[in-house]
């Protein structure tokens, strides 16, 4: 009685309890993070961007390779493997606000001295012990409460890397997807400009079978349309690296990707105006930011692990114990007892070592939210970067588009004057080699085009969100 009247007080004591160390609260972010992104001239809207981004180019092709992406790729299971350790961190952590109990059985045979063997019993016997034990820790100063809340920022930083990971995964099948469709593009503009200089060449030598031209411009039209055709194996090689990249990510090998991944013979585009919402939606979406954030939250509460050293621990304990003399005896007449008590450890008077661990969390806690300092402002800013990108890149390819047109006017205009007599090869030459080169690079900005989409999307954070890591990032 003298020992559950212990318990009272002790538990009045725990109910009073404080965590110990400083209670999380979300960083502030300026009120400029909250603000519209620079769109700087590009086509887009301020709607939310979706989940499934790359839906918005409705490929069919697409979508199913990149399902298979998200279900074959390495590193997607390693981060999810990472996710599931950090979830039984968490698990491991709550158990402790449950009483820990644990038996005993020790069984043993032999011979007894005559002063220790019961009266009637054999000299030689087994001798069995049995014990049960049970602690409770009152957890006064609150350490076992902060090693959940930490486990919850472990597991979501690790939820924010693994969404990260599928990220990555879909903006690299869409990238190798694209590049093997815009190299197609490119090499078959340059197999075009490679058969109208044919076509010129042709002319130009009946010309000088005619005496009607010279052996010079026969050999200048050739080595023009040489050096293009030099221009088609690399996109070849380009294409097919592409596709071997393609592969790989779906957990292929280059033989095995289906036929349809490699008939796209055009970069996808997305016509509508690309929705990317403002900077909030931004940094809620991110998850680079969501891990920042978690992590900071994780070792705030570590804070509070260290600092809680300085308290007394305080648990209670218990046990029952039997003994007997062979296995029939172990709960009859053998011996048979019980413990209940405190148990109470504190590091005192000497807790410089505990004041230096705390020294040290508070370090990781101020490093952790320069790290998410840093991360948000580079997301603001790998996102307006996209943005000026994209922009500027559709400028160039109008101005390219206009450029490829004038220059195929141009030759006509050339080739007309020059069956005229009007003017010589070289303006011919001078055509051809100007409209080749436009054809080339219209073809290079689309390519461009269709990554620059990619890349803007990848920097928005889009695909694969999940609200079971939410940032709260106040405004100032």
């Amino acid at each position: 009685m003298k020992a559950l009247s212990l318990l009272a007080p002790i538990s009045l004591l725990a109910l009073a309890a404080c965590a110990a160390g400083p209670d999380y609260v979300p960083p502030v972010a300026s009120a400029s993070h909250h603000a519209p992104l620079i769109a700087s001239g590009a086509p887009v809207t301020d709607a939310e961007t979706p989940d499934r981004w790359w839906q918005l180019y409705q490929d069919p092709v697409l979508d199913r390779l990149i399902a298979d992406a998200l279900a074959a790729n390495t590193d997607l299971r390693v981060a999810v493997a990472r996710l599931d350790k950090a979830r039984a961190g968490l698990r491991e952590a709550r158990n402790d606000l449950l009483p820990q109990t644990s038996l005993s059985a020790q069984p043993q045979y032999g011979r007894f001295s005559s002063n220790r063997r019961p009266i009637g019993a054999d000299r030689e016997d087994w001798n069995v012990s049995l014990g049960l034990n049970v602690a409770y820790e009152l957890d006064l100063s609150g350490r076992v409460r902060r090693e959940i809340e930490a486990a919850r920022g472990d597991v979501g930083a690790a939820a924010a890397d693994a969404q990260a990971v599928r990220i990555a995964i879909v903006a690299d099948v869409t990238s190798a997807y694209v590049e093997a469709a815009a190299t197609a593009q490119q090499q078959a503009v340059a197999e075009r400009v490679l058969g109208l200089l044919d076509k010129s060449l042709e002319v130009t030598d009946k010309r000088f079978q005619a005496g009607r031209a010279e052996r010079l411009d026969v050999a200048r039209l050739a080595a023009l349309r040489d050096q293009r055709r030099a221009e088609i194996p690399p996109l070849i090689a380009q294409r097919q690296a592409a596709l071997f990249r393609l592969a790989t990510l779906t957990g292929r090998t280059p033989d095995q990707l289906p036929a349809d991944a490699s008939t796209r013979t055009t970069p996808p585009q997305i016509a509508q105006p690309i929705p990317i919402g403002d900077g909030g939606a931004l940094l809620a979406r991110r998850p680079d930011v969501r891990a920042a954030e978690r992590r900071l939250a994780a070792d705030t509460a570590r804070i509070g692990i260290a600092t809680s050293e300085l308290y007394p621990r305080i648990s209670l304990g218990g046990s029952v114990t039997s003994n007997g003399n062979g296995f029939s005896n172990i709960f009859g007449a053998g011996p048979f007892g019980w413990l209940l008590g405190p148990l109470i450890s504190w590091t005192f008077p000497n807790q410089e070592g505990a004041r230096a661990r705390i020294a040290g969390a508070k370090a990781d806690t101020q490093a952790s939210l320069a790290s998410f300092d840093g991360t948000v402002l580079r997301a603001i800013q790998e996102t307006d970067t996209a943005l000026s990108n994209y922009a500027r890149l559709i400028d160039r390819r109008r101005a390219l588009a206009s450029a490829r047109d004038e220059a195929a006017t141009a030759v006509k205009i050339t080739r007309a004057r020059q069956r005229e007599g009007v003017v010589d090869f070289l303006a011919v030459l001078d055509g051809e080699r100007t409209y080749a080169d436009t054809e080339a690079a219209l073809a290079q900005a689309d390519a461009a085009l269709a990554l620059a989409q990619v890349d803007l999307f990848k920097a928005l954070g889009g695909g694969w969100q999940t609200p079971d890591a939410p940032v709260n990032v106040a405004m100032r």
